[in-house]
């Protein structure tokens, strides 16, 4: 059974309602990529003088194309005398929220979160390379450690998102929708990195909940024009759980790059 979604923009996009786009009148979708390995939240800041490797690692990831690698900025630690260009709050409570769920208060930079799971030292790639293979070993799936199916699909005038797997839910499964651009250079006047040029890639700017997931096949469809409109360079989307209102597991994901072509 197929629970297919068109949604109001005025919830998504802030714009005006799409109508439905049968499948049958659309030409044939083209696949735009395949199942990451893994998702790798980096939790980094430019006011932090031990995240520069960290930002590099990330580089290297987004380079090799396995996983989809994001840069997640935060603004903890704008009081130290610079404050981070790309520095969110959101991000900051997304990292507190996961050391919640976790019961820990681990909450620092670099820190790289795996599937919202496990956090390591995000300036150790070979921690994030053996976290990956341990949760790839226990995957069901020897090529990813995400256990569903997400795909997106684009017609000139639309995009769908394909979401499939049966999985054991947590209070609630949720489907965002990740805006992130490609990499963003920025030269650092004041604190930790005074002086230094730093390169961020696959930079987070916006992450919108989109509907939930209910266990079954799920397709939704968001119009390509308006995602284009918003600025950014791609965009992702991630199904997770929630545990006890804090994001838990990362259950599926995929990306489609170059919003604009």
């Amino acid at each position: 059974m197929v629970s297919r979604v068109t949604f109001l923009l005025s919830f998504i996009l802030g714009s005006s309602l799409m109508g439905s786009l049968p499948l049958a009148v659309q030409p044939a979708y083209a696949e735009i990529n395949g199942k990451p390995k893994a998702v790798v939240e980096l939790f980094t800041s430019q006011g932090c003088s031990s995240c520069p490797p960290a930002d590099k690692v990330i580089s290297e990831l987004v380079a090799e194309g396995e996983v989809l690698a994001l840069t997640m900025p935060v603004d903890y630690w704008d009081y130290l005398g610079w404050r981070d260009t790309l520095g969110k709050p959101e991000h900051s409570e997304r990292q507190r929220a996961y050391a919640a769920g976790r019961s820990d208060r681990d909450v620092y930079t670099p820190q790289a979160v795996i599937n919202g799971q496990v956090h390591v030292v995000g300036s150790r790639r070979e921690s994030i390379d053996a976290t990956i293979a341990k949760l790839q070993k226990a995957s069901s799936d020897p090529s990813s450690s995400l256990p569903l199916e997400v795909r997106l699909t684009k017609t000139a005038e639309a995009l769908t998102i394909s979401v499939d797997g049966t999985e054991e839910l947590g209070e609630n499964t949720t489907i965002w929708l990740v805006f992130y651009d490609d990499v963003h250079t920025v030269d650092i006047e004041r604190g930790e990195n005074r002086g230094r040029q730093v390169e961020y890639h696959n930079v987070v700017r916006e992450m919108r909940p989109i509907g939930m997931w209910k266990g079954k096949r799920t397709e939704m469809i968001l119009p390509l024009s308006e995602l284009a409109k918003s600025g950014y360079d791609n965009c992702a989307v991630l199904v997770q759980s929630t545990i006890n209102g804090n994001p838990g597991p990362i259950l599926g994901a995929a990306t489609l790059t170059g919003l604009s072509s």
